[in-house]
């Protein structure tokens, strides 16, 4: 009577349709596995390609070149001195103690000092020499040549009008030097005499109007000491 057992849910019953579609899917994901699984594999297998830039490196200066030494200057042989004397430079300020005396000095030789031959040369010079020449010496009146001469139309100094007035005359006696181009050198200017400090003011003011003929010794120009008088007269 109970050979027969009975289920308590009955079996489902699978389509074949279902069965197939089951069968397609499940190989559908092997070979999408298998095919993805060798594509990586090949690609891991290709080279990486790296892209590699040329960065041109600027060039360096090239060293300075050393610079070249001047070349040396031409030896020039110093022109003999000439067969003749030596002079004495003109002081412009008059020294009002007695110099202290250098034993270590040349010793001066009187034949050097005897006037004749060639201004600026010494008593054992050569004949023919070139003296040279000393722009910077000024010359007493007794040393040179031809002496300084005022040029004609030099201004005539201004009278101070309070001594004017007053009708008091004088005279300044003053001492510069005229250099080579006939004008006073201002910074050697003194007074030696004067009669009133305005007189001395007015010739300090004309003066660098004055124009001179200047020295000559030996055809050249020289500078000269000069001691000029100005004369201050009412009615001049």
């Amino acid at each position: 009577m109970f050979n027969n057992l009975l289920e308590s849910k009955p079996k489902k019953q699978r389509s074949t349709a279902g069965a197939v579609t089951s069968v397609v899917l499940h190989s559908a994901l092997i070979v999408a596995a298998v095919y993805a699984t060798a594509h990586a594999a090949i690609e891991n297998e290709k080279p990486k390609q790296e892209e590699v830039k040329f960065v041109e490196t600027p060039k360096e200066p090239p060293p300075p070149e050393p610079e070249k030494p001047p070349p040396p200057p031409d030896v020039v042989a110093a022109p003999p001195p000439p067969k003749g004397f030596q002079v004495l430079t003109a002081p412009v300020k008059i020294p009002d103690v007695i110099p202290d005396i250098d034993l270590s000095k040349k010793v001066t030789d009187e034949a050097d000092f005897s006037g004749k031959g060639a201004v600026g040369g010494t008593s054992k010079g050569v004949v023919g020499g070139t003296a040279p020449v000393n722009n910077d010496q000024a010359y007493f009146e007794f040393q040179v040549e031809k002496p300084v001469v005022p040029a004609p139309g030099n201004p005539s100094p201004r009278y101070p009008e309070m001594l004017q007035s007053a009708g008091q005359t004088g005279e300044v006696l003053a001492q510069f030097v005229v250099d080579t181009s006939g004008r006073a050198e201002m910074s050697t200017f003194k007074v030696l005499k004067t009669s009133n400090d305005l007189f001395t003011a007015a010739v300090k003011n004309v003066l660098p109007r004055y124009k001179f003929i200047p020295a000559e010794t030996g055809g050249r120009k020289v500078k000269q000491l000069v001691q000029l008088p100005f004369t201050f007269n009412i009615g001049q």
